[in-house]
């Protein structure tokens, strides 16, 4: 009996605790500065870090490395110029070599698919995942380390379980609460309390820092808020701030609990798989939720894939097709304390919050960018393209034209037809030419 008493003390001691320092002001939305002093130590400690590692690596070894990165030089000059030198008339054996060259340069990691593997740091951030090119360097390094191990999984790792549970946990019984009241002004306001709460709860397990830039052009209500897509955590950044409606397709398991809990207390827009297949379906529920000017504004990620923190790919034409008003919003993740970049194809989702939950922290800033709308004359590309343009420059990004469907998909096959026809026009030019020179 005494080790059961001991073991219940040291929980309700435990969960005093979770309840006093860090729920209630969550609730708040306040701090009681624990997090900041937290930060400020890691940051003096990842600092010196930084300067023992410089210390200890020989500079050959720096030089080694830099001289390492750009051996591949890729030819962007189009087929016509690249096959002038090696072809004299019609076909020529020697075409294969061009194929070859430009094969192997798609063979090699390219700009399109490094952006699908995690960001890479200047320094080590005494995390092991990240720790590939280090080597020892002194034995206070290494014991900083241990000790850096033992804080995050035996420390920080349980209290952060504790807290994702209870903000979950309360998500969804409080979100089931509220779907059960008549719709009114009082419902709404509980909604957004409930979601608003939950979320700078779970933002709290995951030891999260946000910046929140421009609040003056915070998205409104009628509206759709559309952001660059890096982690799946990205909702509750924003939603830590203000309060959206989710769009996205109908899971099962857990999130499906998530899902038919909050979209009791919230109007959601959750779409069977079948639906989201129908493009014209999706426009026209889409377009009737941002109708109701008082409904929360939409939250899309025109990607429709993870990017690692780095850039900003192709934004998906459906989300500016709808009309309305749209609300640009950049996010940019501080790689230095932890990565959180969601590669779905390396990691299942319980990995991935397990690399999350025993990281340093989660450090990003947010900009909110002023509300654009489509311009006369101009198409929904355009316009999509437009608004990834200001998204880049904002968060400092790097802006490509590609679709981030190509970390799954196969290139599609237009894509392959369209160099074949290029070429095939070549040789049928040549063809004709030397048919009437004879």
């Amino acid at each position: 009996m005494e080790g059961a008493e001991l073991v219940g003390k040291m929980l309700f001691t435990w969960l005093t605790l979770v309840l006093g320092l860090i729920l209630l002001p969550s609730a708040f939305g306040v701090s009681l500065g624990i997090s900041e002093m937290y930060m400020k130590i890691l940051v003096k400690t990842l600092e010196w870090a930084t300067l023992r590692i410089e210390k200890g690596v020989p500079k050959e070894s720096v030089l080694k490395n830099s001289a390492s990165v750009g051996i591949i030089q890729r030819d962007k000059s189009p087929m016509e110029k690249g096959l002038s030198g090696l072809r004299g008339r019609d076909f020529e054996l020697s075409d294969a070599f061009y194929f070859s060259k430009k094969g192997l340069e798609a063979i090699v990691e390219d700009e399109v698919t490094q952006r699908f593997s995690s960001e890479e740091l200047v320094s080590w951030n005494l995390l092991t995942r990240t720790n590939i090119n280090f080597q020892y360097i002194s034995l206070r390094l290494t014991m900083v380390w241990v000790l850096g191990v033992i804080i995050r999984y035996c420390v920080l790792l349980p209290l952060r379980v504790t807290l994702a549970f209870i903000g979950i946990s309360l998500l969804v019984i409080g979100t089931t609460l509220v779907g059960q009241l008549p719709d009114s002004s009082l419902k709404n306001w509980l909604s957004e309390l409930v979601h608003l709460t939950c979320c700078r709860i779970c933002v709290r397990a995951l030891s999260g820092t946000i910046h929140y830039h421009n609040r003056q052009y915070k998205p409104q209500k009628g509206g759709i808020c559309v952001a660059n897509h890096t982690s799946p955590i990205d909702v509750l950044i924003l939603t830590t701030d203000g309060c959206y409606a989710m769009v996205g397709q109908v899971h099962g398991g857990l999130m499906g609990i998530i899902q038919r809990a909050m979209v009791k207390a919230c109007p959601h827009v959750w779409f069977e798989r079948s639906e989201m297949k129908d493009r014209h379906l999706v426009t026209k529920r889409l377009r009737e939720h941002i109708a109701d000017k008082k409904k929360l504004p939409i939250l899309i990620f025109p990607e429709g894939t993870c990017i690692n923190n780095t850039s900003v790919m192709m934004f998906k034409k459906g989300s500016f097709e709808i009309g309305g008003t749209i609300y640009p919003v950049a996010i940019k993740y501080n790689p230095q304390f932890g990565d959180a970049f969601w590669n779905s194809s390396k990691y299942n989702m319980v990995s991935y919050l397990l690399r999350m939950m025993t990281s340093w922290a989660i450090v990003c800033d947010v900009w909110y960018l002023p509300p654009m709308t489509r311009e006369e004359g101009e198409d929904a590309v355009q316009f999509a393209n437009r608004v990834k343009s200001a998204i880049a420059r904002q968060g400092g990004l790097t802006e490509l034209p590609w679709d981030g469907g190509l970390k799954r998909d196969k290139v599609k096959n237009t894509f392959k037809e369209e160099q074949q026809k290029n070429y095939s026009k070549m040789i049928v030019g040549n063809g004709s030419l030397n048919s009437e020179s004879d």
